[in-house]
């Protein structure tokens, strides 16, 4: 399996003062269409670590590599360009715009590309469809449930076709039934597209149903399968 992105000897260190290291030297490969678990503890450093890999943050020193290129050599404005086209995310909270709809917060990276509404709208509704949303388009993120806008946040995260799809806890605010019914979605989702899926978890069952699981404690990787 060859590798999408490489993160070779990453550190990540926060303040200025009294210094806190939350990543210590990670080395992690993922594969074009992997499937990999980040479990670990609380405070382990797994949202740091998938955030440097999203380029959400940049990292102390090491390297992110995305099909070979150092994108951290990236100035801010090329480096979100980057991150809007190649990446997904969806997050525990689902970080929904409150005053669009479900199709117009779906449509919303690719207006921020600057592509036109004519030309994204039918991409939207079709996503929204396939997560089971296609009767609810036109609600906005109060009139959902939480399973509902979780959905509507996966649609958002695939809208560009991203090489890569990020999820931080994506269930970590549901009841069990509506985690189930999110964990799999995402599994087709993957099984459909061949995404590479990194996924922090305190799931056991969404971990399980991964190919990899990489344990974090302290900032290091302590077990890797």
């Amino acid at each position: 399996m060859s590798s999408l992105l490489e993160v070779k000897d990453l550190y990540k260190t926060y303040g200025n003062g009294a210094k806190v290291e939350v990543l210590k030297g990670i080395n992690l490969a993922v594969g074009q269409g992997d499937t990999i678990a980040l479990v670990g503890p609380s405070g382990a450093g797994k949202s740091t670590l998938l955030h440097v890999m999203g380029t959400i943050d940049r990292p102390t020193s090491g390297k992110v590599l995305f099909d070979g290129q150092d994108i951290f050599n990236l100035s801010d404005q090329p480096l979100a360009a980057f991150r809007n086209k190649s990446i997904g995310f969806v997050f525990q909270f689902h970080h929904l715009l409150p005053e669009f709809t479900a199709l117009e917060n779906v449509m919303m990276p690719l207006l921020i590309g600057g592509e036109k509404r004519s030309k994204v709208e039918g991409r939207a509704r079709e996503l929204l469809t396939s997560v089971g949303l296609a009767h609810r388009v036109t609600h906005r993120p109060g009139e959902l449930s939480g399973g509902e806008q979780q959905r509507v946040a996966i649609a958002r995260a695939l809208v560009r076709s991203p090489r890569l799809l990020l999820a931080d806890e994506p269930t970590g605010n549901l009841d069990m039934k509506t985690s189930e019914e999110v964990h799999d979605l995402l599994y087709s989702i993957q099984k459909e597209t061949g995404i590479s899926l990194v996924i922090v978890t305190h799931n056991e069952r969404l971990a399980a149903g991964m190919a990899r699981t990489i344990r974090l404690v302290d900032g290091n990787i302590v077990e890797a399968g």
